[in-house]
């Protein structure tokens, strides 16, 4: 009986051990390698997706199928496969560059700062958002705020503030990001005079592409919430031979 309760407290000690280890490992990370973590669970070294959009509006709905494809913070390529009347637009990250290819009149448009807060697609989603999602790690400076719990989950609640001369549109944003599996749970957006703007959040957490990651992002914006925009991940798949090459002007035109 003793040797069984020595070899019980044993057990727990290691355990106990090894939470307190995997605490201070958590501690030790910086917001910004929170961030960069929490970033690269969602779209990895590379990757290629499919996704559906849904705009809903109080009088009417409507969807967009996509396909993507990302490389990095730097690169990123989105193309319409549906419907029919949007099919074929493609729009492009190439570094600091953001291009729209209209293949219905033949032309490439270089979106300037101006339209990067415009909507994208009549969404809540901006053209910043879907071709510049990794901006956020690089171009904020960040900060752990506190702990909190989120939809039944314990988080990392961060503050990020664009850094001096940064290309960025929001004025701040606050990242909910999840302490097991570092997965970005919640956003809040923050124009420049520091209002609300929008919140995203990230649900029907899955395994999909060998990651354990969440597959649908809801957006509703602050002044109107009877709107929303979701988004649903259909595949995706990690780690692709993708390079710098793939994003040009010249494959807008190709890729299907």
């Amino acid at each position: 009986m003793k040797k069984i309760l020595v070899y019980s407290i044993l057990i727990l000690g290691i355990i106990s051990l090894m939470s307190m280890n995997l605490m201070q490992e958590n501690n030790d990370l910086s917001a910004k390698e929170i961030i960069d973590k929490a970033n690269n669970n969602r779209f990895g070294n590379s990757s290629e997706s499919v996704m559906d959009m849904t705009i809903v509006r109080p009088k009417w709905t409507r969807s967009i199928t996509m396909k993507t494809w990302t490389l990095g913070k730097e690169y990123s390529m989105v193309i319409i496969t549906a419907p029919a009347k949007e099919k074929g637009q493609v729009f492009m990250k190439r570094k600091s560059e953001m291009w729209n290819w209209i293949p219905k009149i033949s032309r490439m448009i270089k979106l300037p700062p101006s339209m990067m807060s415009q909507g994208w697609m009549g969404s809540d989603y901006t053209n910043d958002d879907m071709v510049n999602e990794g901006a956020l790690v690089n171009e904020f400076d960040h900060k752990i705020t506190k702990s909190q719990i989120w939809d039944g989950t314990d988080c990392y609640v961060i503050e990020s503030v664009p850094r001096e001369n940064s290309d960025v549109i929001w004025g701040k944003k606050i990242s909910w990001i999840s302490k097991d599996r570092y997965l970005p749970l919640k956003t809040e957006s923050y124009d420049e005079d520091m209002y609300l703007v929008k919140t995203e959040t990230a649900s029907k957490i899955k395994e999909m592409g060998g990651k354990i990651i969440p597959t649908l992002f809801t957006i509703i914006p602050a002044d109107e919430p009877n709107q929303k925009t979701i988004l649903t991940m259909k595949s995706i798949m990690f780690d692709e031979k993708i390079t710098e090459s793939f994003f040009t002007q010249q494959n807008m035109k190709r890729v299907k």
